[in-house]
């Protein structure tokens, strides 16, 4: 069965479809510029995107200046409840002793 092909805007782009795509390109599609797709829309637009493939799909996602905002966004949520999970791990396990009296 031949995989189907999407291309994806970033206004279409949905949890996650975004997971997969911070996972493949951790630090941002810019330092994968040999990734990037260049092609003519049925507009003549000239359109770049940057490739995603996962078992039974490959995406196209259309690239800008919003879809970077937005994984950037999405990286920087990850990040923060990362560091709130580490946060509430690293709590001690002792009670203060000042709190007895």
């Amino acid at each position: 069965m031949e995989k189907k092909r999407i291309i994806v805007d970033y206004k279409n782009i949905n949890p996650a479809l975004m997971e997969v795509l911070t996972d493949i390109y951790p630090g941002g599609y810019e330092d994968y510029e040999d990734d990037i797709i260049t092609y003519k829309n049925a507009a003549g637009e000239t359109v770049k995107a940057i490739p995603l493939e996962t078992d039974d799909t490959k995406y196209l996602f259309k690239i800008s200046s919003e879809l970077k905002k937005k994984v950037e966004a999405y990286i920087d949520d990850m990040d923060e409840d990362d560091e709130s999970e580490s946060s509430e791990d690293s709590v001690p396990d002792v009670a203060d002793e000042s709190d007895e009296d």
